[in-house]
């Protein structure tokens, strides 16, 4: 089992090697994300506004997947916030290996996330499941200063749609 400390988390961008590590920890993390192929979750990080990749020990133990608005994107909950708000950042899934689970990992991606979009004016947006419930990831996200921005209930799911404010320009902060 891997453990986490200040020492041995990195956040870095997808690299083309990330993607055997991946897809398991996305299919582990159904039905919070829908399942994929190599080839889907591929195509994915291709269209993706950044795709950032938690590194604990050198092995990839979470990812955040994220698209910018106007990326064309086949799924319902994208075209509902796609008809709603502009200039977004996206987060499609967000999944992290379930025995590093409350080690902040989920954390320290959306603050890399953050970070990286920091001045550009881009809302961050992403929904969560309602049905079947995934009250966890609606703390996390309310944690992270997501608030709720609407429902849709689509027969087979029902999620609820977050929304963050755009993150200020940053100078040189030490945290």
């Amino acid at each position: 089992m891997l453990a986490v400390s200040s020492d041995t988390l990195t956040i870095r961008p997808f690299l083309p090697g990330d993607l055997g590590a991946l897809l398991p920890l996305n299919n582990a993390a159904v039905p919070a994300v829908n399942e994929l192929t190599a080839e889907e979750l591929l195509d994915l990080v291709n269209s993706a506004l950044v795709c950032l990749v938690a590194v604990v020990d050198d092995t990839p133990a979470g990812f955040l997947l994220c698209l910018g608005d106007g990326a064309g994107y086949d799924s319902r909950n994208y075209q509902w916030l796609s008809e709603r708000v502009s200039n977004f950042a996206y987060t499609d899934r967000i999944c992290v290996d379930e025995s590093l689970r409350g080690k902040k990992i989920g954390d320290a991606l959306y603050g890399a996330l953050f970070e990286r979009f920091a001045g550009s004016g881009r809302v961050f947006v992403c929904e969560v499941n309602e049905r079947p419930a995934n009250p966890g990831s609606i703390r996390f996200h309310s944690r992270l200063g997501f608030s709720e921005i609407g429902k849709a209930d689509h027969g087979d799911k029902a999620v609820i749609f977050f929304k963050r404010d755009a993150e200020p320009a940053t100078g040189n902060q030490s945290e």
